[in-house]
């Protein structure tokens, strides 16, 4: 398998309605919320990718672009961006959906980075033990 091949076979898509419990006094979806909701789907596709230990170490800018209101469907999606020794930093996108609209928009972006540890919490190689051509 290629290493295009692997990145393409770990992307991510995470869909969820915003419901009212989710938003901030504005009716809109929580930043923190959404957050974490990139964080998730971002492990996900970093895990699909190398299937191994991983923790999340930093976040590069999240560019919050449209308010996403209560009763919308979002949908996140995450692909591995760039592939360090001991990293690799995984590229969300949460696009919005009004329910009773057609189309869709994206809403917020960001990148996540992620080092793969062994069992002594020690970083490893991402890609060791991986069939990469």
């Amino acid at each position: 398998m290629t290493l295009q091949e692997r990145i393409d076979l770990s992307e991510t898509h995470v869909c969820t309605t915003v419901f009212p419990f989710l938003t901030n006094h504005h009716d809109t979806l929580f930043g923190g919320k959404a957050m974490s909701i990139m964080d998730e789907v971002s492990f996900m596709a970093a895990t699909r990718f190398c299937r191994k230990t991983l923790v999340t170490v930093s976040t590069d800018r999240i560019d919050f672009n449209k308010a996403i209101p209560s009763g919308s469907i979002i949908e996140a999606i995450a692909r591995v961006q760039n592939v360090g020794r001991t990293s690799l930093k995984v590229k969300v996108d949460i696009f919005l959906e009004h329910m009773y609209k057609e189309g869709r928009e994206l809403a917020i972006e960001g990148v996540f980075t992620f080092v793969a540890l062994d069992e002594n919490k020690q970083p490893i190689p991402v890609l060791e033990g991986l069939d990469i051509e």
